[in-house]
């Protein structure tokens, strides 16, 4: 993500906030992160920049992940604390908007330097971290062990048990064990209610999955159990293909022994590009962003997109994509999943009580099908627009109860 970011995805909510009517003023500062936290971490001699944008809090507590990844600025965090900011809102979650990112490449790292890089994120940004402050939670080259050291830092700095202040978490440490395949999940919940809205049996829908990382690859698994036909994936070293399907599971497998999705052996080799313009139903990119620009919008043959990944359409690729009569189902709705897991495992850390496995999943399913449903209603509008739309109000509504404006 390079700079200029964060402009672009305060576009929708000046759309949004012209279309529901909101003062210029009230519009202005909700364009604003609350706070922007900057550090450089030291380790081993040599210095990374980090960052915690901690976006607005009217409805709760920021909530957000941390990345760390050698391309990470502050323009990119600073609009992903902004989505999800609305990420929250549209899902009904009491929680504002934050997200965290270390300029950093983990593959030239050790565990211990892992850990170490780790530990010193907490040690620069700990004050304005806590269960109703601000709560983090993995992203892109993160995962539960990270936030294991993270906890263990600032409980150690605080002096006190605190699991409510990181979600993401091992089980062992208070986390909840839908949390790893949860945005997946949410991603098959509005595929399978998207299907029922337009009368379509999913044995009937083909699937192309853009990333079979952790995301793609879980909403891929739970599409092609419920009857989804799957027939095309893709990873960073190349792309594969059958109109008979694929079997997610096995295509894991491959990809686990092989370093790729290309070593499952009964799939033809495609491109990345050839997989997002498939004559599909439903292509899912579950990657990178602006995979999706005005530059191939025209070549996009899929009747849906489905949004799992950050921003993988442009705003100039979307109004081509809406101008074809292809409707891109958002990510601010789609990939809500996660952050909807976190809530969760959050409630149960504050509350000492834990639900079973598949209790906690039908809240997830609960809460992002109400959302769904919610951003379905309005016909008046792309999907994009009624989601911000939705969310843009609710943050709205809760400053101005505040006084915040």
């Amino acid at each position: 993500m390079g700079d200029g970011l964060f402009e672009a995805a305060n576009k929708k909510l000046f759309e949004a906030g012209k279309l529901l009517g909101l003062d210029a003023d009230l519009i202005n500062t909700l364009s604003k992160p609350k706070n922007i936290l900057t550090a450089e971490l030291e380790v081993n001699g040599n210095s990374f920049p980090a960052f915690r944008i901690q976006h607005n809090d009217a409805r709760g507590p920021f909530k957000g992940g941390i990345r760390f990844h050698p391309h990470v600025t502050e323009d990119e965090v600073k609009a992903l604390a902004a989505w999800m900011t609305w990420k929250c809102s549209i899902a009904g979650l009491p929680y504002g908007g934050g997200k965290g990112g270390v300029s950093i490449d983990t593959k030239k790292l050790s565990e211990k330097e892992l850990e170490q890089v780790s530990r010193e994120y907490i040690r620069a940004f700990h004050k304005h971290l806590g269960p109703d402050k601000d709560i983090p939670a993995p992203d892109v080259a993160t995962n539960p062990q990270v936030m294991a050291w993270m906890l263990d830092e600032y409980e150690k700095i605080e002096q006190r048990h605190a699991p409510g202040t990181f979600t993401g978490k091992p089980v062992e440490l208070g986390g909840i064990a839908v949390r790893d395949s949860a945005t997946g999940y949410g991603g098959f919940v509005v595929a399978k209610l998207l299907a029922e809205r337009k009368n379509l049996k999913p044995s009937s829908i083909t699937v192309a999955v853009q990333g079979f990382g952790n995301v793609g690859y879980h909403a891929a698994r739970f599409m092609h159990k419920a009857g989804f036909r799957i027939v095309a994936v893709s990873d960073a070293k190349g792309a594969i293909h059958s109109n008979e399907g694929l079997q997610p599971e096995k295509v894991m497998q491959a990809k686990t022994t092989g370093g790729s999705v290309t070593a499952y052996p009964d799939a033809k080799h495609i491109t990345n590009e050839d997989l997002l313009e498939l004559g599909v139903d439903l292509l899912v990119p579950a990657a990178l962003e602006n995979q999706i620009t005005e530059k191939n919008a025209h070549n996009i043959n899929a009747r849906f997109i489905l949004e799992l990944a950050n921003g993988p359409v442009s705003p100039g690729g979307e109004k081509q994509l809406l101008a074809d009569g292809k409707p891109v189902i958002p990510d601010v709705l789609a990939n809500s999943g996660g952050v909807i897991a976190s809530y969760l495992e959050w409630v149960q850390n504050n509350y000492g009580y834990y639900w079973e496995d598949e209790e906690a999943r039908q809240k997830l399913e609960s809460v992002i099908a109400r959302a769904f449903n919610t951003v379905m209603e309005d016909s008046e509008t792309d999907l994009r627009t009624a989601a911000y739309k939705i969310g843009v109000k609710r943050v709205a509504n809760a400053a101005l109860l505040r006084g915040n404006t």
